[in-house]
């Protein structure tokens, strides 16, 4: 909805931006762009005002070659385009909020500034884990240019023909992208992550593929553990591990999380959320009625959980900026939109996207659901170069989408993004099976993924197709007959302990077989990817037994269950078939 001006509401005549990057300079332009006579001051304490810190690991790893692509604006730039008075090297100590000052430290002494409107974007700062020698000289965070520099003038240091490592702390989006870069760069490269799989906001059945990935690039990975201390080795760095493991690296790239960086707000007695981020009303206007917040550092609520607390994305920060100033200026505003916490990350030659809730988050959250699993091909499999999207989703009783994830080869942050438009105009299974999106062969299919996610939601939650899941595995092979409908060439290759296999092209010929096997008992039945098995089991309860159907098959079930490891059980390859 376009904003319109708000009658009677004068203008702050001095705007005082505390922080630049996304919300802050997203604030500071909007509001130039809507009053030429404004005085609006931009306060940031390091040198760099306006640059991409989503781009950093990219030029670490020199696929942005020139680091002055990264530095979208300079002060001067500011200045001459919009008049802003960008003030680098200007860090805020401290709000009067009776006085309606600010106190500012530079290089030269401290002075006070007075404002009508404040708005805060002081970011995020990283968490610091407990580990002993994070001073070594060896080790780097990657969230600021300085840390760039720093990190990619070690890097250049080491030696060409000798042994170049590196351990990252934190398999997250940035660490991810770290190991990435690094490896880019030559180095032999350990990753270490206290949580038990790689990305830990993916759900722990998706996570398999990337560790995948990482392995076959020679990442070592080191999951459900952490680091303990960090020693020198010769100049180099020696970092012992909780499980007694030790590796020795060249360069330490530590990212392990962040935290909001709202202790400015907090010494001026602004209220916060209980996890430490700045409380703001649906204009972003804090609890003081003169002062706004944007960004890292402010509370939002997860849209599908109700869940409140900081969500550190670029995207969102720049809306909240904008909204800010459209308030600051009287006009009138859309509310502030709960957060879906869409992200993507690249993993060499994958790529994983979330959006929504995941599993976990429901579950905590005790949210009732039903979770979808399918293994399509990104585009018409007909076509050269057909690559499986490996996609999960979950839907409430009533067939609301509530979240999705994928990984894969292509393709997948075009469906993340189709989800996440879904996501916010709460459509549901109905709908996302009667979406029209574009085919051509080489672009997708006739049939989606996206419109196979909502007829597969369809049959599960009309009953037409009862489903199991990897999570039910051993109550399954203690109380039922599992039919495997794959061809026998399948079978052969890995396969349930006591499963009766018959291909599901002769299932309609030996229904007296599987009904003296199973003896009763209810029948699972599972193909590779579900389809197959989904034909089966509408077979099976059509002919009156009681069967259901493996969400996602073979390929889910192995990802997992990662301790089927028996020799009979052989892990596929998940990624390229």
């Amino acid at each position: 909805m376009p904003t319109t001006p708000a009658p009677d509401a004068p203008a702050p005549r001095r705007i005082v931006v505390v922080g630049g990057v996304a919300g802050g300079m997203s604030a500071a332009a909007r509001a130039r762009r809507l009053d030429e006579s404004a005085s609006i001051v931009v306060l940031e304490q390091s040198q760099y005002v306006s640059f991409a810190n989503c781009g950093l690991p990219y030029h670490l790893s020199g696929e942005i070659e020139s680091r002055d692509a990264l530095l979208l604006h300079t002060p001067e730039s500011l200045r001459a385009a919009l008049a802003l008075d960008v003030r680098t090297g200007s860090r805020v100590t401290a709000v009067d909020r009776d006085a309606r000052t600010v106190t500012v430290a530079t290089a030269d002494g401290t002075y006070q500034l007075g404002y009508d409107a404040l708005l805060l974007a002081p970011g995020a700062v990283a968490v610091t884990p407990p580990i002993e020698g994070l001073d070594h000289p060896a080790v780097y965070s990657l969230r600021t240019v300085p840390d760039l520099d720093s990190l990619t003038a070690r890097v250049a240091q080491l030696p060409v023909d000798g042994p170049r490592r590196a351990v990252v702390v934190g398999a997250g989006f940035i660490g991810l992208e770290a190991v990435e870069a690094l490896a880019a760069r030559g180095l032999q490269v350990d990753l270490v992550e206290l949580a038990d799989h790689v990305l830990p906001p993916l759900d722990a059945e998706l996570a398999p593929l990337l560790a995948d990935e990482l392995r076959s690039h020679g990442v070592g990975l080191h999951l459900g553990v952490s680091a303990r201390s960090i020693t020198d080795d010769g100049g180099a760095a020696r970092v012992a591990l909780s499980d007694g493991t030790q590796v020795v690296a060249d360069v330490v790239v530590v990212n392990v999380g962040v935290r909001p960086a709202s202790d400015l707000a907090r010494d001026a007695g602004l209220e916060l959320g209980a996890r430490g981020a700045i409380r703001v009303d649906a204009d972003q206007r804090t609890s003081d009625p003169h002062i706004w917040a944007v960004g890292d550092a402010v509370e939002v609520t997860q849209a599908v959980t109700g869940v409140t607390g900081p969500v550190p994305l670029a995207g969102p920060a720049n809306r909240q900026g904008r909204r800010a100033a459209d308030a600051m200026l009287g006009r009138r505003t859309t509310p502030q939109a709960t957060v879906l916490g869409t992200a993507i990350v690249r993993v060499f030659g994958l790529t994983a996207a979330v959006t929504g809730a995941s599993q976990a988050a429901l579950d905590r959250a005790g949210i009732a659901h039903e979770v979808v699993r399918i293994h399509a091909g990104h585009h018409a499999g007909y076509f050269p170069g057909a690559q499986q999207v490996h996609v999960v989703a979950t839907f409430a009783p009533d067939g609301r989408l509530l979240g999705a994830q994928a990984v894969g080869c292509e393709g997948v942050d075009k469906r993340i993004d189709v989800l996440a438009t879904a996501l916010r105009a709460g459509m549901t299974a109905d709908d996302l099976a009667e979406l029209e999106l574009a085919y051509a062969p080489p672009y997708g299919s006739a049939k989606d993924p996206v419109n196979m996610l909502g007829f597969v939601a369809q049959n599960v939650l009309d009953g037409t197709m009862p489903q199991w899941h990897a999570r039910d595995l051993d109550d399954v092979l203690a109380t039922s007959l599992v039919l495997d409908v794959r061809s026998r060439g399948e079978f052969a290759r890995g396969h349930l302990p006591g499963a009766l296999n018959i291909p599901h092209t002769e299932l309609r010929d030996r229904l007296d077989e599987v009904r003296d096997a199973a003896a009763g008992r209810p029948v699972a039945v599972h193909c590779a990817s579900g389809v197959r098995s989904y034909i089966a089991t509408r077979v099976l309860l059509q002919d009156g037994m009681d069967a259901r159907n493996l969400s996602g098959g073979w390929l889910s079930l192995v990802a997992a269950r990662p301790d089927l490891t028996r020799p009979d059980l052989t892990r596929p390859d998940l990624t390229r078939r």
